[in-house]
């Protein structure tokens, strides 16, 4: 009986560790995506400031 609940145990712990691994690769994937979002920003920001910046 011992066994199985070994054997249930260990199916959890191996669940939880692929969650895990599932969150952490959300989370490098939305910061992939806000620092590609971020970087687009900034150089339009930088050429509408160029553009103001010759128009002046």
């Amino acid at each position: 009986m011992s066994l199985v609940i070994r054997k249930v145990k260990s199916l959890v712990v191996r669940e939880e560790g692929a969650t895990m691994v599932e969150y952490g690769l959300m989370v490098a994937l939305i910061a992939i995506v806000a620092i590609g979002g971020a970087t687009d920003v900034g150089t339009a920001l930088n050429q509408l400031f160029a553009s103001i910046a010759t128009t002046l």
